[in-house]
């Protein structure tokens, strides 16, 4: 039986005819969730003070005497951004999640697995052991050779999978798998020739949100939002797709095109948010499927929920990474922790279904 049945597609969900309260509810908690974040840390600071101080940096309020200028440095320097960065990786993650599981109908996909994560390491892997620290027409060359490589593997692994005009999903998963393997292999090599620099290559593979301004938050943020608007604009011909490629074509979709775009949108969004906070996996796995019990398996709903829910979750890891201990843990440990046992149960929910 297909991952999503006709049947189910079809389906008016109970819970589509809230819709609209349902976006609402999801992004008005967004404000609150993003004000409980900024009160944790090393340096406690009170939920009135920073409503304050982000109503003085706005201009809705005098100059506030009563606030020192560490605690103003601290909220609006330093935490926001930090904050507001992993709003949108994890959002970002998280609708190439909800992507991908669509196209490959594969409820066990993220947005890693046609190889943007390997892709993405071994292209800052090359820069940190070339390049160290500079900057390559105003950007840290680290970031921007995991994006290249992010973007380049996806392209390689299309055309590698390409048969024809066609493109299988079989072959897809395939050559991504491949590409992945053939990467960390090189990387494995590399880290060997290259010892020093080893616990760099280690640090940012491990993922980190740690000193991220405000400069990081407004080179991911076009991405974010315009991978977003795509992904939105074609969610009528991803619901479609869920019926097969024949059924979607035979319906006025062109598949193979939509396929092409899918790809293209996601593999440029992610590596954008990888290429800012390195490898943070389960995000794009975990909160798909969490949002699809409450909106259904229409795109239209599923995706913007699934991008605030995403936003929302890595906020929470972030926050709890650089808090629950004197010494700051990669985030990407977190989201491990929290992905593994959820991956565990997905494949013994599937072992049920088959047997």
């Amino acid at each position: 039986m297909p991952w999503l049945s006709i049947q189910r597609l079809l389906k008016a969900n109970k819970f589509m005819k809230n819709k609209k309260i349902l976006i609402i509810l999801s992004f008005t908690s967004l404000l609150a969730f993003i004000v409980i974040n900024l009160s944790i840390g090393a340096v406690k600071v009170d939920f009135r003070e920073i409503i304050k101080i982000i109503m003085e940096r706005l201009g809705a309020i005098p100059y506030q005497n009563d606030i020192s200028e560490s605690t103003k440095y601290i909220i609006l320097d330093v935490r926001l951004p930090r904050i507001i960065a992993s709003y949108f990786v994890g959002g970002t993650l998280a609708i190439s999640g909800a992507a991908y599981q669509g196209l490959l109908k594969n409820p066990m996909a993220d947005p890693y697995i046609l190889g943007i994560s390997s892709g993405a390491a071994f292209g800052a892997t090359i820069s940190i052991v070339f390049f160290g620290g500079i900057k390559i027409l105003g950007i840290a060359s680290i970031n921007l050779t995991a994006f290249i490589g992010a973007v380049l593997v996806v392209f390689i692994v299309y055309n590698i999978a390409k048969i024809g005009s066609d493109v299988p999903i079989t072959m897809l998963l395939l050559s991504g798998i491949a590409m992945s393997q053939f990467l960390a292999a090189l990387m494995a090599v590399m880290m060997l020739m290259f010892g020093e620099s080893l616990h760099i290559i280690i640090h940012w593979t491990m993922g980190s949100l740690s000193g991220k301004g405000w400069d990081k938050v407004f080179s991911l943020i076009p991405y974010s939002l315009a991978g977003l608007a795509i992904l939105l604009y074609l969610s009528r011909d991803m619901d479609l797709m869920l019926l097969g490629d024949e059924n979607a074509n035979n319906l006025g979709v062109n598949s193979e095109r939509v396929k092409k775009t899918i790809l293209f949108t996601t593999s440029i969004i992610t590596g954008a948010a990888v290429a800012i906070s390195g490898i943070i996996g389960f995000v794009g796995l975990i909160v798909p499927h969490a949002v699809r019990i409450f909106t259904g398996p229409r795109h239209k709903i599923l995706l913007p929920v699934s991008f605030n829910a995403g936003g929302i979750l890595l906020m929470f890891c972030d926050t709890f990474a650089r808090s629950v201990i004197t010494q700051e843990i990669p985030v990407g440990i977190v989201t491990a922790i929290l992905g593994g046992p959820f991956f565990i149960f997905l494949l013994y929910k599937k072992k049920r279904e088959v047997f």
